[in-house]
């Protein structure tokens, strides 16, 4: 167990859209049980097309190809925290690095996040945190979503945190608490918090593919990505479609449940490839697929307040879609610091957490067989 009370972290997230690596610089102090937290630096530094290239095929390379990759793409995160920390001046304790998915399949018990946290540690002589996500599997749980224990102490004052990244996930609390008790609790009592005592279970799962989708098809017409959604504001609802996609099983299981690239390659693409379709109505269709999707989980959870944060959340259109689906539901998109950045502060958070020996996991979230603190510690020898 790490005795410091106070640390500074970056949080290194690499999302399934391959939009990117976020970095968020940290500040948490502990204060007499109350969590104390600051951004002091952020930053996102775009994918070369090499990376991209292997990342989005990797799940289909050989076994060789794919140990490279995890060693490399360590070597290659290290060296953005590096370059990172000169730029910022930053003084810091330790890295958090999520790494980059490549296979989640927690019904087999497995999930890889890529991304060598020695590699990490060797190029930036920084101690890092990494493997968040296998303890939590190897207790029967889904390894996913991680960042709702991040919404219960940082943002607690909304019922429910969606985040919409390559996929949209949810956390919020459990249906019948009281929102006002809840923010009290998180403000008074950080160590009770963290480990579950005197506060109120939290659900969390992913709802739908987000931007993996809605990327992809705008690719087709030479953009990375539909800025404010207005493509698929041009387009029309492909009833046919959209209703297939509604459709889809996983949308009738209960939660935990999670999503990964598989399913999307093996379920929700073959849809979007069938036909004659304009891109702009498939688009349409995805944009409303989605805003159904979440509109659908927030009436029926009663969620009166919601915060968006995610790439998503800049997508004007999907977003205006959502509140008329949900008009019952006030619908925060907040500064763009938080948008860009709150999963890469919540991973700091993880990380600051898994070095204080605290559950950076909770079990009503993913099913585990209980709260579990994950991660791997590398570079020990670095730490001051």
């Amino acid at each position: 167990m790490i005795e410091e009370k106070s640390s500074t972290i970056i949080g290194l997230m690499s999302g399934t859209s391959l939009d990117g690596v976020d970095l968020a610089c940290c500040r948490f102090a502990d204060c007499e049980g109350r969590l104390e937290w600051s951004l002091l630096a952020a930053e996102t530094i775009s994918y070369p097309d090499e990376w991209v290239g292997r990342l989005s095929t990797l799940e289909k390379a050989s076994a060789y190809e794919y140990a490279l990759a995890d060693v490399q793409l360590g070597h290659y995160f290290g060296c953005l925290v590096h370059d990172f920390v000169k730029k910022h001046g930053l003084q810091v304790d330790y890295v958090a690095s999520h790494g980059h998915t490549i296979f989640h399949q927690p019904h087999l018990g497995l999930t890889t996040q890529i991304g060598d946290g020695d590699a990490i540690a060797a190029e930036c002589s920084l101690p890092v945190v990494f493997n968040f996500r296998r303890m939590d599997v190897a207790l029967g749980g889904q390894g996913a979503p991680l960042v709702p224990i991040g919404d219960q102490t940082l943002f607690a004052d909304y019922d429910a945190c969606l985040n919409l990244g390559g996929i949209a996930n949810i956390s919020y609390r459990q249906s019948g608490a009281c929102p006002h008790r809840a923010i009290e609790e998180v403000s008074s009592s950080f160590r009770s918090q963290v480990t579950g005592h005197g506060s109120h279970e939290r659900i969390a799962f992913d709802i739908s593919p987000c931007n993996m989708a809605l990327n992809l098809l705008a690719q087709k017409v030479g953009l990375t990505y539909d800025k404010g959604g207005e493509v698929a504001r041009s387009g029309e609802v492909v009833e046919a479609l959209l209703s297939r996609m509604n459709s889809l099983g996983y949308y009738a299981q209960p939660s935990p449940k999670s999503l990964g690239k598989e399913w999307f390659v093996s379920q929700f693409q073959p849809l979007l490839e069938e036909g004659e379709h304009s891109v702009q109505d498939l688009l349409r269709t995805s944009v409303e697929h989605i805003a159904v999707q979440i509109a659908a989980v927030l009436n029926a959870n009663n969620i009166r307040s919601l915060l968006v944060t995610g790439g998503g959340a800049k997508n004007g259109f999907l977003i205006s879609r959502l509140r008329r689906l949900s008009p019952d539901c006030e619908v925060t998109v907040p500064s763009d610091d938080i948008i860009d950045y709150k999963e890469a502060i919540i991973f700091a958070l993880l990380g600051y957490l898994r070095l204080q020996s605290k559950p950076n996991c909770l079990s009503s979230v993913t099913g585990a067989s209980r709260n579990n603190c994950g991660g791997n510690i590398a570079g020990l020898p670095f730490c001051r």
